[in-house]
């Protein structure tokens, strides 16, 4: 049988092609491209592709946009020949063909070396070492982040949770001690039965659970902010009432709240302090004053503590002592007509002498409004350097060096009861306990040095 098809540009019989009239020839001729005979057809060489980063995805590109932009690269080339930009620019569709070639060529640019292809199917880019760097990275990666939601720890996204937590537990083992964990699990415990209602208080309204809270939060300020030195601890009594007597200053009478730490922690027992009837009248202050122990200063109220085997603290100096200008600092005030000494001799208990270097140096007493101060009710309104120019701010005490030393008790039992009522004994004993803090005082400061640093 007879094949009657020809193929197109066949000049021969039907089904067999020619050296001049194949089908390339014939596409050839159409596309304006009619080379010499005999001579082969040399291809432009492909431009070489540029090194893209290593880290670019493979993607896959059509068949056809891959011809377009092989066609597109291979006329552009420096290397090409004259003729073949001569044909590409005057044949009969060389115009579509390099609108083609240009968008071809945009997107060619614009897309990664790794998702360009040949005319025989896509070509993906080998994995280079970096590129396994940076998967083995994001698995370890997300390997711990598996393993951190898996042990119940929080994760947010953007926020570390875990090194706010750590710097949390740093600061408060810093500040509270090391021991910080079973104090906090302790106030907690205190404030549980506190809150049901599970507490006892005495008959001046002591109440000891709220003390040891009071006094966990004075350590920080006491250990950290004064860092406080404590002397003669030995001298404090370990049993039996006694009686301490202080200096007293500071324009704020935190020196009291100091000497109650001070005796807690070195000698384990509370402090009954005695205070002037302004500290009970005022709201909220004198409920808390007498929480934490605190009575009025007054004959019958301290011999019936000192009776009961309490240690009660003094301050003879009264408001005269906290509201002295600084520059009376450390000299001593009248310390009264001797009223501690007769309650002592009365409940033969020791009076033991305290002098408290620091104090003084935390509120800069420069000024008072004495008639501002009359107006509100209050002994003096002071003025400090930063009170009340800085507000609120104005109330923080200077981190001040603080030394309190307890000195050697003053024995009461060798007189009898009854000597109480004798006022030059009573003014004999009141100058020896006056002068004595007041000569510690000097040795103090000179040991302290500066008072900041």
């Amino acid at each position: 049988m007879t094949d009657e098809r020809r193929t197109i540009g066949t000049k021969g019989a039907a089904g067999r092609g020619s050296r001049g009239g194949s089908p390339s020839s014939g596409a050839r001729s159409l596309a304006g491209k009619t080379p010499a005979s005999g001579k082969p057809v040399r291809k432009a060489a492909a431009p070489a592709e540029p090194v893209e980063p290593a880290d670019t995805p493979a993607v896959e590109t059509p068949p056809a946009a891959t011809k377009a932009v092989t066609s597109g690269a291979a006329k552009t080339t420096k290397g090409a020949t004259s003729g073949a930009k001569k044909s590409a620019a005057t044949g009969p569709g060389a115009t579509k063909k390099a609108a083609s070639a240009k968008r071809a060529t945009g997107a060619s640019a614009k897309r990664p070396a790794s998702s360009r292809s040949t005319a025989g199917g896509s070509r993906l880019r080998a994995v280079t070492e970096e590129d396994a760097a940076a998967a083995a990275a994001a698995a370890a990666e997300e390997a711990a982040r598996e393993t951190r939601t898996a042990s119940g720890r929080a994760t947010l996204p953007g926020l570390p949770v875990e090194d706010i937590v750590l710097a949390v537990a740093q600061a408060a083992q810093r500040v509270l001690g090391s021991d910080w964990e079973h104090r906090l699990a302790l106030a907690f415990a205190a404030l549980r039965k506190r809150l049901t209602g599970d507490f006892e208080v005495d008959e001046f309204g002591f109440d000891p659970q709220l003390t040891e809270i009071l006094i966990a939060a004075v350590e920080p300020l006491a250990e950290t902010w004064f860092r406080l030195e404590v002397r003669g601890a030995e001298n404090i009594p370990t049993d039996g009432g006694a009686l301490l007597v202080a200096n007293h200053s500071g324009t704020v009478p935190l020196d009291g709240v100091m000497t109650g730490y001070a005796v807690k922690k070195y000698s384990g027992r509370d402090l009954r302090p005695l205070g002037a009837d302004l500290v009970f009248a005022l709201p909220f202050v004198g409920q808390m004053a007498r929480r934490a122990g605190a009575t009025l200063a007054c004959t019958q109220d301290a011999e019936r503590l000192l009776g009961t085997g309490e240690i009660a603290g003094v301050w003879p100096e009264g408001f005269k002592g906290i509201g002295k200008p600084f520059a009376e600092r450390y000299k001593l005030q009248r310390f009264g007509r001797g009223g501690f000494v007769s309650s002592a001799l009365r409940a033969q208990v020791p009076i033991v002498p305290v002098s408290i270097v620091g104090a003084e140096e935390i509120y800069p007493l420069v000024g008072n409004v004495p008639s501002l101060a009359r107006l509100l009710g209050l002994p003096y309104l002071p003025v400090t350097p930063f009170f009340p120019l800085l507000g609120p701010l104005g109330m923080i005490p200077l981190p001040s060096k603080w030394i309190i030393e307890f000195g050697e008790p003053i024995r009461t039992d060798a007189y009898e009861p009854d000597a109480a009522d004798d006022p030059m004994l009573l003014f004999n004993v009141t100058d020896q306990v006056r002068e004595t803090i007041q000569q510690t005082l000097y040795r103090l400061l000179v040991d302290r040095g500066n008072a900041f640093f």
